[in-house]
């Protein structure tokens, strides 16, 4: 079984604001039964990723999650050489978790690779609140059109 992830194509958004953030392009491909969709593409950003490793170290008991880059408030150099620096730790990061069979069962990684869900919406689905199920909640998100066809045929 194989399993591609990609972290790529940060984008600043509300640049400019007080409130701006970078975003991260998640790309995944895979022929493992593991997976509902064999092809993703969601973008996520870094407090997500934050909530989603605590997620995984709640339901992995003693299996050591992989460790996301630092959030740095001081970072020495330009900005453009950080965002690459976290994509890359953040890309890491996502290649150990879709490595391990146990951090692999737990839905919340699931939800967050393979659908646009937003972290409360991922926490509804998971404990039965959300409208749908998990994995209608990912089939739903790979027939519609903002899969990752829409956004590959986007580009100029």
């Amino acid at each position: 079984e194989l399993t591609t992830v990609r972290v790529q194509d940060p984008r600043v958004q509300n640049e400019g604001s007080w409130n701006s953030y970078v975003d991260y392009k998640i790309f995944l491909h895979t022929n493992s039964k593991a997976f509902t969709a064999k092809t993703s593409c969601v973008r996520r950003r870094y407090r997500e990723f934050v909530w989603l490793r605590r997620q995984l170290q709640k339901n992995a008991g003693l299996v050591p999650v992989p460790e996301l880059p630092g959030k740095s408030t001081f970072f020495v150099g330009s900005t453009d050489e950080f965002i690459e620096k976290r994509r890359q730790g953040l890309q890491q990061f996502l290649e150990k978790v879709v490595q391990n069979v146990v951090l692999l069962s737990d839905s919340r990684l699931h939800l967050f690779l393979q659908s646009q869900l937003s972290v409360p919406e991922i926490e509804a689905c998971v404990q039965g609140r959300g409208s749908q199920t998990v994995t209608e909640a990912i089939l739903h998100y790979a027939m519609s059109n903002c899969g990752w066809v829409q956004e590959e045929e986007s580009r100029p």
